[in-house]
């Protein structure tokens, strides 16, 4: 019986649901072509001479680790495209955790009894960060060289302890010679065991306390409506799993991504021009740009604020507030106090929209000054000019897009209102006794997925009496 109850479980049919199971899938390729790359991938910083098929690299002194990556990617059979493969499934990985965050947030399924999945979830995103970058920095080539010499230099900006950190990193002097070893253990083993822990710990909350829904018929506080878990959504699961698969083969087949060879060898006296990160740490090297090189000398220490501020404090702050966000609001609406089964639409909550819009624009502009120097040489103007323009829109453009945000949520949830008071215009005019005229309206049968809704009662055509109203549902 509870076997057979298990089958039945309800889960969500609406697409904004599949995100997670975007990610779920993205991580399965991960780890299937991770384990088949692991096999030709030598994590070592011996230093050799490439001898390989791709000409152009011929004689040039390299590490070995770069030296086992074109081997990889043009002397294994079908190496490139897993390679590939892998790449395009860590990227697809991120976004469809961070839009699964997003469509979260912005519905409140984050409120009481899910909090702590909440953080769970965005624990997934930060270690989904890490392994991103620590995969995307394994070649070992000039672009990924290039990162890592950032990253050095963040370690360096913690007052006090940070020579210390970037000593411990990197085994000694930049590069050094175990950095490579020490990020493949962190790669393959560490961070990989801990995203699979905390997605199973997910996977467990998420069956445990049922699903969130829209509010519609049938669809109340007290209840879970969707497919059950065998065989319906099973069926479509398995099917949206293949077709992730299918798309990102399909991607790795077709879209070049990461060509290392055109890099070529780190080196520690050469930066490659025009370099530009994965996209989940672009924000990053935006925010790098953007804060003006203030410095500081304290006690015979040098505080470097324009290194510090953007990529320590920064993600600090962030992720910080994102953790406490859940608790903070139920806290300030009161809606602590019991359970929330029901998605908000984001209309009817303009300040949370709000935020979060900001917090998208905010992102987007960081995202942007992380390529300024590409963007300023493309379309023939100043990169000085275009940073100023950029620090002016970090700090205005949240704020105007909250403005904005707020007032469209309060204009959309009141033309909603309208039209459930006064209903819905049928195309009929007539003209009254005093020669006016009137058009005749009808109750509204057509809701959108969350809309709140009305018995469909009394007159179909026509305007109600004056005074009458259609009464809305009380269940927002």
């Amino acid at each position: 019986m509870e076997g057979g109850g298990l089958l039945r479980k309800a889960f969500p049919d609406h697409w904004s649901f599949l995100l997670g199971e975007l990610a779920l899938y993205s991580l399965i390729l991960l780890v299937l072509t991770g384990v088949w790359l692991t096999l030709f991938f030598q994590p070592e910083m011996r230093e050799v001479v490439y001898d390989g098929v791709y000409e152009p690299l011929r004689g040039v002194r390299m590490s070995t680790a770069f030296d086992s990556t074109l081997r990889i990617s043009f002397d294994v059979r079908g190496g490139l495209l897993v390679r590939q493969a892998h790449h395009w499934a860590a990227l697809v990985f991120v976004a469809a955790i961070g839009l699964h965050m997003l469509r979260i947030f912005f519905t409140g399924a984050f409120r009481r009894p899910r909090e702590v999945n909440w953080a769970v979830g965005l624990t997934l995103f930060v270690l989904a960060l890490a392994e991103g970058f620590a995969g995307y920095s394994l070649p070992d080539d000039l672009l990924s060289g290039t990162g890592l010499r950032i990253a050095q230099g963040i370690m360096q900006s913690i007052p006090v302890v940070g020579t210390y950190v970037a000593m411990f990193a990197f085994g000694g002097q930049f590069p050094g010679h175990d950095f490579i070893t020490r990020l493949y253990s962190l790669h393959i083993l560490l961070l990989p065991g801990a995203l699979i822990a905390l997605v199973t710990v997910h996977l467990i909350l998420v069956f445990h306390l049922k699903h969130t829904h829209w509010r519609g018929p049938g669809h109340t506080n007290r209840n879970a409506v969707g497919r059950p878990l065998f065989p319906q959504f099973t069926a479509g699961s398995l099917g949206l799993q293949f077709t992730v698969f299918g798309v990102l083969f399909l991607m790795s087949a077709v879209a070049q991504i990461n060509p290392v060879w055109v890099y070529g060898p780190y080196r520690p006296d050469h930066v490659s021009t025009g370099s530009q990160p994965d996209w989940y740490v672009g924000f990053l090297e935006g925010a790098l740009r953007l804060v003006p090189p203030w410095e500081t000398n304290v006690a015979g220490h040098t505080i470097m604020w324009n290194v510090l501020l953007p990529a320590v404090v920064l993600p600090g702050l962030l992720f910080t507030v994102l953790y406490a966000y859940p608790f903070v609001e139920q806290r300030l609406t009161g809606e602590w106090i019991r359970e929330r089964h029901l998605c908000d639409r984001p209309r009817e909550r303009p300040v949370r929209t709000g935020l979060g819009v900001a917090g998208t624009v905010f992102y987007a502009v960081l995202l942007i000054a992380g390529a300024n120097d590409v963007i300023a040489q493309t379309f023939r103007i100043s990169v000085n000019t275009l940073t100023w323009v950029l620090r002016v829109a970090l700090v205005l453009g949240p704020v105007f897009a909250f403005l904005i945000t707020r007032w469209l949520c309060l204009a959309l949830v009141e033309k909603e209102r309208e039209r459930l008071v006064t209903g819905v215009p049928t195309g009929e005019v007539r003209q009254s006794l005093t020669g006016g005229y009137d058009t005749d309206h009808h109750p509204p049968e057509t809701f959108r997925p969350g809309a709140p809704r009305r018995p469909i009662t009394g007159p179909r055509t026509g305007r109600p009496a004056r005074g009458r109203r259609w009464p809305a549902r009380r269940d927002r």
